[in-house]
């Protein structure tokens, strides 16, 4: 079983729909024991960094999440992911989980073309770096869909994909052990994000 980190931050239910397209068992929770039992752990997220890393600690499930990311999959998908590393600049500086070092930065400032949109918003494909089980079912380059403003930077020995934005390389997809990161939206990113949940939930 699949579980879902129920936390208040995240469109949670489209994820969970996507998921059981492919009739894969999913739970959708924030209890810390439905967390233990699972077989593998998404942590979703939308908005702030700041206000999820709050109503991660308010629900008290940091712990949790570091545990279990010792000894099973773990994926961060948009947020989620951002919450993965060392520390955000999203409006100052705010703490993440640490399970993977680098930090969260807003995309603007590395931009030199300044008449880039933000935040980056729409398709864009995924450049594979290094081979990984994330990608069983998924080609070099297709294409999967973003919605931020910031990005992770100084991870480039964890990541596995990036898309180009500009002149930067935007951080798509990370892995350090157990815990993997998806800057974009699998369950927004048609056939090519749903083969990418189907490899997860078969590591």
């Amino acid at each position: 079983m699949t579980a879902i980190v129920d936390y208040g931050v995240g469109n949670l239910f489209s994820l969970q729909s996507s998921l059981r397209s492919l009739s894969l068992e999913t739970e959708v929770t924030g209890d810390a024991e439905r967390l233990r039992a699972a077989e593998r752990i998404i942590l979703p997220g939308v908005g702030a960094f700041g206000n999820a890393r709050a109503r991660l600690d308010g629900a008290g499930l940091v712990p949790v999440l570091l545990e279990e990311a010792e000894r099973k999959p773990l994926l961060g998908i948009c947020l989620g992911m951002q919450l993965l590393f060392e520390r955000s600049f999203e409006y100052g500086e705010c703490p993440g989980l640490g399970l993977i070092p680098g930090e969260v930065a807003f995309l603007g400032e590395d931009l030199g073309d300044k008449t880039l949109k933000i935040p980056h918003m729409g398709w864009n494909s995924l450049e594979i770096l290094r081979d990984d089980p994330l990608f069983k079912y998924f080609k070099n380059g297709e294409y999967v869909y973003y919605v931020h403003s910031f990005y992770a930077r100084g991870c480039r020995e964890d990541t596995l994909g990036i898309s180009r934005y500009g002149d930067v390389c935007v951080t798509g997809a990370v892995r350090r052990g157990n815990v993997w990161g998806a800057q974009f939206h699998p369950e927004k990113s048609g056939g090519a994000g749903l083969r990418l949940l189907r490899a997860f939930a078969e590591l």
